[in-house]
C-alpha cells in the first residue's frame, strides 16, 4: 500500500486523493492539501511508487500505479475526485480508464495521454552524481547538485526527496531509470471514462497542445480545458492560489 497523509474529514462528498509527478511525494503538495481540508474536504495525498516513503517497486508502468491508486480508494470509501499531476496525471488517467467506477470527477494537470520525447535521464545522473558521504546538511547537496542543474528551481524541488540524516534519495533511481520510456509514453488502454474530466495546464507550458485534443476526447468525452495564465508545467507551485481556485470550483469544495 502507499504511503498517504490524510487532510480533513467531510461526510458529504468523497476524498480528493492527490498523485504527484515523477521526482514528487506527497510533502510537496501539503499546502494545497491544507487549504483545501480547511474548506470542509477530506484530501488524501499520496507518496507513488518508488518516491517518498512507499514501497521500491521492480515495475513502474501505468496500469501499475492505477492499481496503486485504486487500493488507496478502496482503503478510503471506494470512490475519490482525482487530481494528478504530470506522471500522476498518467496515472490518474489510467486509474479512470480502468476503474472508472472509483473516479467521480478527474483534473490531469499539464499532461496529456500522449508519448512524449523528451527524457529526465539528466536529473537521475545529477541525482547520481551528488557524493551522498559528503552530505551535512541540504546546503551541501544543492552545492554539488548546481553543477549539473542550474535552475535553482528544479534543485529545490530534487532536494525535497533527499533524506540528508540518511545521506540517500526517497527515490527508487534505479527504477525509474529502467522505467523512463514507460513513464514518459502512454499504455494502450482501451475503452473511456464518461465522468467529468478537467484538463487544467499551464499557459506558458507545451506538454497538453491543440493536436492533443482529439486523443484527449476520445478517452475523455466529457473533457474541458482550462488554462492558468503565467503558470509553466509546475503550475500548483507557480500559481498556487489560481490553481487552487480551479480545485474548489470543479470538485465543489
Amino acid at each position: 500500500m502507499l504511503n498517504t497523509v490524510t487532510m480533513g474529514e467531510d461526510s458529504t462528498h468523497p476524498p480528493i486523493l492527490i498523485a504527484h509527478g515523477l521526482f514528487g511525494s506527497a510533502r510537496n503538495w501539503g499546502v494545497i492539501a491544507r487549504r483545501l481540508s480547511d474548506q470542509g474536504r477530506r484530501v488524501v495525498t499520496v507518496d507513488m511508487r518508488n518516491h517518498g516513503d512507499s514501497p521500491w517497486e521492480g515495475n513502474h508502468s501505468y496500469p501499475d500505479l492505477a492499481e496503486d491508486l485504486a487500493q488507496v480508494i478502496a482503503a478510503h470509501g471506494g470512490q475519490a475526485d482525482v487530481l494528478g499531476h504530470s506522471m500522476g496525471g498518467k496515472a490518474a488517467m489510467a486509474l479512470a480508464l480502468t476503474h472508472p467506477t472509483l473516479v467521480r470527477r478527474l483534473i490531469v494537470a499539464d499532461i496529456a495521454p500522449v508519448a512524449y520525447g523528451h527524457t529526465q535521464k539528466h536529473l537521475i545522473d545529477a541525482m547520481r552524481a551528488v557524493d551522498l558521504s559528503l552530505i551535512e546538511t541540504r546546503r551541501d547537496a544543492d552545492l554539488q547538485l548546481a553543477g549539473h542543474v542550474s535552475d535553482a528551481g528544479v534543485r529545490a524541488f530534487l532536494l525535497q526527496s533527499l533524506d540528508v540524516k540518511g545521506r540517500a534519495w526517497r527515490l527508487n533511481l534505479d527504477a525509474l531509470e529502467r522505467f523512463m520510456p514507460a513513464i514518459l509514453g502512454w499504455p494502450d488502454l482501451v475503452g473511456s471514462f464518461d465522468g467529468p474530466t478537467l484538463f487544467l495546464s499551464g499557459a506558458l507550458s507545451d506538454y497538453v497542445k491543440p493536436d492533443h485534443r482529439p486523443a484527449i476526447k476520445a478517452l475523455f468525452p466529457k473533457a474541458q480545458f482550462a488554462k492558468i495564465p503565467g503558470a509553466g508545467h509546475w503550475l500548483h507551485a507557480d500559481r498556487p492560489r489560481e490553481f487552487e481556485a480551479a480545485i474548489v470550483a470543479f470538485f465543489g469544495v
